[in-house]
């Protein structure tokens, strides 16, 4: 990819003279800075970033992205600075350079500050999605060229990629995206398996490409016979790691997979997907319950097409996937191609600025509102790390209450996640649930497009045991939650009264210790022990133990007052 090369792209896709002269001048400006750089393959490190910039133009981004992706490693290899980005470049470029650069530095290894560094990722979706996506297809190129690195980074850089960016970019809806990623990765954090795959494999992939290449002329002459409108008839190999992930739950075994290469037909309307689904029925035979209708209900990350598998000639079967060009785009590219399509429709600076991180308010990118919520519910990095290990990054369904409102689920959720999703109190009162209209167990499993009713019992309480049969983190946090203060309260009920540990984060002040002090006494609590942590040079920890609370209220009454004293930031509380 060479400057000249990019700037042609750009021009076909009819981008105004004014956007064309910021990317040639943003090229010129990372070009001088990167002068003389190399990259460990090698190559002259201007072409990552025209690499990566060449990636979003393919995804139709907006110029300023794609400026940033030109500029993205100068402030982190060369001698200029932010602020140099900024008088160049203005405000939005230095936004989303610095952006990228503060996700540049999150380094995965699944430790307490690796999880904290997770969480900038994801505060970055929610401010402007933009950053991410650039941090996405900078992490893709430089997996192309992992090779050149040492085997130990190798491995992190892979398993980061396998385990948080692949996910991320399924969930913002760039299936091809995540794909390629897994199978960039896969050799290096895999490589006995991978080698196995290639192996057992490579003829299959053949003979499955010959036999759909065989059936299309069919397909074609069938449609054109029908009248109905087709703009191309494609096959689509399944990516290397996905297969891989299809095996391990089928025995490793090759012959049972029937989607290593399917059909994809692109059809101009909607009304011509379904039309093609009929003519499809008509020549080879339906599998009974392989008919999918993700137009009707799209997967939660907005993936839509309708799917069917038939007995094909030779009495194979064989997957054929029908959709409109806009839901290919949206496939390949998820959220870009939203972003893209709004950015058609209103070329101006002005809505860039009102609109920038309007793709967060789209319906079925909702998580990303959830993930903020999980920000302030789960304090420790940890457990923050685990809800989306068990949430964000496995797959999702939705599911539906009577009134025809969706909720979007990890996969194998039960009827109690599905009731501390709508609400916690429908959760801590269920007894029971009617799923498609049939009374079921509150461990039953939920399927896509299923319509949940939950019966609910005033007095009812959730038990230990649902803990081990709810799939979501939000319905764990919620049982543990309830849990915890039921235990707290019968502790308070056996005792005349209970020592409690209240935990102050506070600023340092003069008199402080004091106040603290004076406001126990007046109450007539007995302090048993003051202790101090200073580590932490913006905040401090003051840890009192005090006697005599009969029960919980009269805790988080002193709670309170505690948090009205000057310094006093926070306040938790834990049982002796």
């Amino acid at each position: 990819m060479t400057a000249q090369t990019l700037l042609e792209k750009i021009k076909l896709q009819t981008r105004p003279e004014d956007e064309l002269a910021l990317i040639k001048r943003a090229y010129e400006f990372a070009a001088k800075a990167h002068q003389g750089q190399t990259r460990k393959s090698g190559e002259p490190y201007i072409t990552h970033p025209l690499a990566t910039a060449s990636e979003l133009v393919d995804m139709r981004l907006d110029s300023p992205t794609i400026a940033a992706a030109l500029l993205h490693d100068v402030c982190e290899d060369t001698c200029h600075s932010i602020e140099d980005i900024r008088k160049e470049f203005g405000d939005e470029i230095a936004f989303l350079v610095q952006g990228v650069t503060k996700l540049d530095k999150i380094r995965y290894r699944g430790t307490e500050r690796s999880a904290e560094s997770l969480r900038k990722m994801f505060l970055a979706i929610g401010e402007d999605v933009r950053v991410v996506l650039l941090k996405l297809v900078d992490r893709f190129h430089n997996m192309k060229t992992l090779g050149s690195l040492p085997p130990e980074k190798q491995k992190r850089i892979a398993l980061e990629t396998l385990e948080i960016y692949a996910p991320l970019a399924y969930r913002l809806g760039m299936a091809e995206l995540s794909g390629r990623l897994e199978d960039l990765a896969f050799p290096y954090v895999y490589p006995t398996e991978y080698e196995w795959l290639m192996r057992e494999t490579k003829e299959t992939y053949a003979i499955w490409e010959r036999y759909t290449a065989s059936i299309k002329p069919t397909l074609a002459e069938e449609l054109i016979k029908e009248k109905i409108p087709f703009l191309e008839i494609n096959a689509r190999a399944k990516h290397y790691y996905s297969l891989y992930k299809k095996l391990l739950r089928y025995g490793m075994d090759v012959g049972k997979i029937t989607d290593i290469v399917a059909l994809r037909i692109i059809v101009p309307t909607i009304e011509d997907c379904y039309a093609t689904l009929g003519v499809i029925h008509k020549l080879w035979k339906p599998l009974p319950g392989r008919i999918k209708d993700y137009i009707a209900l799209p997967k939660p990350n907005g993936y839509r097409s309708l799917h069917t598998t038939v007995i094909g000639p030779e009495n194979r079967q064989i997957e054929i996937q029908m959709r409109t060009p806009e839901m290919h785009e949206e496939a390949e590219y998820g959220i870009a191609a939203h972003w893209a399509y709004s950015e058609m429709k209103r070329r101006d600076t002005k809505a860039y600025a009102q609109n920038r991180s309007s793709l967060a308010d789209l319906k079925h990118f909702s998580w990303i509102e959830q993930i903020r919520e999980w920000q302030k519910e789960f304090k420790n990095p940890e457990e923050f790390l685990e809800a989306l290990k068990i949430d964000f990054f496995k797959n999702r369904i939705f599911v539906l209450t009577p009134k025809g409102d969706a909720f979007d689920l990890p996969e194998d959720s039960t009827p109690i996640d599905f009731a501390y999703h709508v609400h916690t109190d429908i959760g801590n009162t269920a007894v029971g649930a009617k799923v498609n209209g049939k009374m079921v167990a509150l461990d039953h499993v939920l399927k896509n497009g299923d319509v949940v009713e939950i019966l609910k019992q005033k007095n009812k309480k959730p038990s230990r045991d649902w803990l081990k049969i709810v799939k979501s983190a939000q319905a764990r946090k919620h049982i543990s939650t309830f849990l915890k203060h039921s235990e707290e309260d019968k502790k308070f009920e056996k005792r005349g009264g209970e020592t409690v540990e209240f935990n102050l984060m506070i600023r340092d002040r003069v008199g402080l210790l004091r106040d603290v002090t004076h406001l126990l006494a007046r109450h007539k609590i007995n302090i048993k022990k003051v202790d101090t942590d200073t580590k932490n040079q913006k905040w401090a920890s003051l840890m009192i133990h005090a006697q005599k609370f009969k029960n919980k209220t009269e805790v988080e009454k002193m709670m309170v007052r505690l948090k009205g004293i000057k310094g006093v930031e926070d306040v938790s509380y834990k049982l002796l």
